[in-house]
């Protein structure tokens, strides 16, 4: 019977129970006697069974009957379900997804799990746990193509490194590393090969360490310095690639010629294979960088087009113009939704990241995890896990207590993490809330006090919400000594910088004894936006419509002074005004009546006014920046946009006018 009609249902169903399993497992061994949550594992392995079976993948069937057997053994109460238990089945989890994605690219789904069925065996008889000895490192095999493509690179003087990378144990965000090592490896030569495979590496299916073979014309030790230079890389072992393989010494190459170092295109060793079922396609994130930097020109090239027909005042322009508008706002629409992808791809990671913590700290915690399909920019998606896993490991630091602390304080053993993702306005917010103990103010304003960020008068007149905003200082940390969990030397500040420089903000919440939330506010998308033009003088600055609450005419008798700064009232609240003229050395320009032009602002809890000279309007603007040298020069600047006029306009970051 020919099978491969069946390999997407197969694929999709695997998953699925894969995830089930994996979930509740997590259920499992919060409530390790519940034998509803075993029969429910027991399902899911059954049929996944059944399937790799009918399928052909005998060793995907052999592993799942081995979970079967002991899951068997402790719903029939021969057996608990003890951390060992539950470590070892986690770990058959892991080689059936390695298994799975395997399949999916094109392979035999064929994976060596002998020590885990040993495991699986032993704990199902109550035989005590041998020790697992160290396996040497075994050689990459080559195919005759790969072969002859390493032999004629050296011979045109190339170096054909095979380099064995291994991250540490505690690393969350293994794809990220791989990424980054891939990307390094990249700027020294060409990576003709890789073990696991590039989708296994992406999917992160496969244990703490990978294998590269790379085609350079650099020393192997610098080679392996670079490697090393990496985050959470552990060891970096690179040694000549088919060493001591004679009988590929010996081969010769026919009409092949070896890669070039820094060409496009790679041997078709190293490419992903295609996904089965051709209902979806894998299109680099280059190439949709390129499809929306085209976009962004043509929005540029609409504004002047519109400019133009108004200037002309022909109906028939005017109306095709509308028409072109409302089309290229559709095609905005389909090339951002491109682009998008659901946080759950990083969200996903973090509950056994939370376990094993948890684990290592003594503490009892369950996190909570809501809005996992709200999408996100897939550059955000790509930047924002190293900050969360910040900020978890933070919260389950720092935040939640011992178990014995939270009893004494008439709240559960078990600590709760509340990690949600939703959309607001043209905003996606991420928060993470904890139930622990809260942040200390007294602390944290000892320590700014010790580290000289502020003085004692300063401190006195702080709010609850400046002093935790003490915590994103530079250096700033509360802790008495660095642990392996938080901290590590790395302070919050270089989450707030990592969070800015994506164009979004941070901000932080506490209640003493009752928890802390930390708010991360990102943009939907950092190139295309929509803002309000103003002028300042002859000078035309734009206002993102994201961060504004309303604009108004304030008249001179409104303005008050407190503390030597004018203010307005707003809705019964006292706010600031920001003369824009001042801030950016303009000429100042008065209204014949006297009144101020403001746009009210807002970042967190904040407002003020901004004070310009005339509005002109809403416009959709492009975002372009203005390069390193001058971002580092000017203040309050995010980028400009150039006009339907071609005239520049400035884009304000109202962030920074207030918290200057």
């Amino acid at each position: 019977m020919e099978m491969t009609q069946y390999l997407d249902v197969f694929l999709d169903e695997s998953r699925e129970h894969l995830q089930s399993i994996n979930t509740q497992l997590l259920l499992l061994e919060s409530n390790p006697g519940e034998t509803a949550i075993v029969n429910e594992i027991f399902r899911s392995a059954h049929t996944l069974k059944g399937m790799s079976a009918t399928m052909g993948y005998t060793d995907l069937a052999s592993l799942t009957h081995m979970m079967e057997n002991l899951l068997d053994a402790i719903r029939n109460k021969k057996a608990e379900a003890t951390p060992d238990v539950l470590d070892a089945l986690f770990a058959s989890i892991d080689h059936l997804e390695a298994m799975v994605g395997s399949i999916g690219s094109g392979g035999d789904g064929q994976r060596d799990v002998s020590d885990t069925v040993r495991l699986l065996e032993q704990l199902e008889s109550g035989k005590p746990l041998v020790e697992k000895k160290a396996v040497p490192t075994a050689r990459l095999e080559y195919d005759d193509f790969e072969k002859t493509v390493i032999l004629e690179s050296r011979e045109q003087g190339f170096h054909v490194f095979e380099i064995r990378v291994t991250l540490e144990d505690s690393c969350q965000l293994k794809a990220a590393r791989v990424y980054m090592v891939f990307s390094a490896l990249e700027q020294k030569g060409e990576v003709i090969k890789a073990n696991p495979p590039i989708e296994q590496l992406e999917a992160e299916q496969f244990d703490s360490a990978f294998t590269a073979v790379l085609v350079t014309n650099e020393q192997l030790e610098t080679i392996k310095e670079t490697v090393l230079a990496v985050s959470e890389v552990k060891t970096a072992e690179v040694q000549d690639a088919l060493q001591n393989d004679g009988a590929a010494q010996s081969e010769t190459a026919a009409a092949v010629f070896a890669p070039s170092v820094g060409e496009e295109e790679k041997p078709a060793a190293s490419k992903p294979g295609p996904a089965a079922g051709g209902k979806t396609i894998r299109v680099n994130i280059e190439r949709l960088d390129q499809l929306m930097n085209l976009f962004e020109e043509l929005v540029i090239e609409r504004g002047r087009l519109d400019q133009v027909s108004r200037g002309i005042g022909n109906s028939e322009l005017t109306e095709t113009m509308e028409r072109m508008a409302r089309t290229s706002t559709d095609l905005q629409d389909i090339i951002l939704k491109l682009r998008m992808v659901a946080v759950e791809t990083v969200f996903n990671r973090f509950p056994r990241m939370i376990r094993g913590l948890a684990k290592d700290l003594g503490k009892q915690v369950s996190l909570e995890i809501t809005g996992a399909d709200t999408e996100l920019d897939r550059t955000f998606i790509d930047e924002i896990g190293d900050p969360l896993v910040h900020l978890l490991r933070n919260s389950l630091d720092h935040g939640i207590e011992k178990p014995s602390d939270r009893m004494k304080a008439g709240k559960s053993e078990t600590g709760t993490i509340q990690l949600r993702a939703f959309h607001s306005g043209n905003h996606v917010i991420i928060e993470i809330e904890d139930d622990g103990g809260g942040i200390n103010k007294e602390k944290v304003l000892s320590k700014a006090l010790e580290n000289n960020i502020l003085t004692k008068d300063e401190a006195m007149k702080m709010t609850d919400q400046q002093i935790y905003g003490l915590l994103f200082a530079s250096g700033f940390s509360t802790a008495d000594t660095v642990s392996d969990i938080s901290g590590r030397g790395v302070g919050l500040d270089v989450v707030k910088n990592k969070i800015e420089s994506l164009g979004g903000s941070i901000a932080v919440d506490s209640k003493s004894g009752f928890g802390t939330t930390f708010s991360i506010q990102l943009p939907l998308t950092l190139s295309i936006l929509k803002a309000l033009l103003v002028t300042v003088h002859s000078e035309k600055y734009a206002i993102p419509l994201s961060s504004i609450l309303e604009t108004g005419v304030v008249r001179k008798d409104q303005i008050h002074s407190l503390h030597g700064q004018d203010v307005i009232d707003f809705r019964g609240k006292v706010i600031p005004l920001v003369y824009l003229a001042k801030t950016f050395h303009v000429p100042e320009q008065s209204t014949a009546d006297g009144a101020l032009y403001t746009v009210i602002v807002k970042h967190g809890e904040k407002l003020a006014a901004l004070v310009a000279d005339s509005f002109l309007g809403q416009q959709e603007i492009v975002l372009k920046s203005l390069g390193n040298y001058l971002s580092a020069e000017v203040f309050a600047i995010s980028g400009a946009a150039i006009l339907g006029d071609g005239q520049v306009a400035l884009v304000i970051d109202s962030n920074a006018l207030m918290n200057q």
